[in-house]
């Protein structure tokens, strides 16, 4: 028996669903100099946190997200804003993860249009929280998956047990 048959695997436990809500129209994209991606910027607009380990809302305007978009499909993420629990708790979010999709896919979702098949999209966001009812989202690790659908976006967050 080796040390590693003593530690107990990893399970992931459900925690909330997040939808993003974001402005109607174009984002920003551009690609900066001496690179090969696209810079892109979204704003988030508000959204709502439903979940037994967590109901409330995305604070509107509190942030946004900041993706680099590849050519093969490949889209990074890097996301900062605020939630607000029901007992309006705040607490700060950072999700990073990935996307991956077809070029023509990844097209279409910019367009606004809804996709045949939803494109891979994994996330691992760390929270900060004040002292209090929320304190163990800033010691517990998440892991999570994501969905664009027209001007929103849901995530499903996973508590890794």
């Amino acid at each position: 028996m080796t040390l590693s048959d003593l530690l107990p695997k990893p399970a992931l436990e459900f925690a909330f669903r997040m939808t993003l809500q974001f402005d109607e129209g174009p984002r920003v994209r551009f690609i900066p100099s001496h690179t090969s991606f696209t810079r892109g910027f979204v704003a988030v607009a508000g959204g709502t946190i439903e979940g037994p380990r967590l109901n409330g809302k995305v604070v509107s305007r509190s942030g946004g997200d900041w993706p680099r978009m590849w050519q093969s499909g490949l889209i990074e993420f890097e996301a900062h804003y605020m939630l607000e629990a029901d007992d309006g708790s705040p607490i700060y979010i950072h999700n990073t993860g990935i996307a991956y999709a077809a070029p023509e896919t990844i097209a279409a979702i910019e367009k606004g249009e809804q996709p045949q098949v939803a494109p891979y999209c994994r996330i691992t966001p760390r929270f900060e929280a004040a002292p209090g009812p929320y304190e163990w989202m800033t010691r517990t690790m998440f892991v999570g998956t994501g969905e664009r659908r027209g001007n929103h976006s849901v995530f499903d967050y996973y508590v890794v047990t």
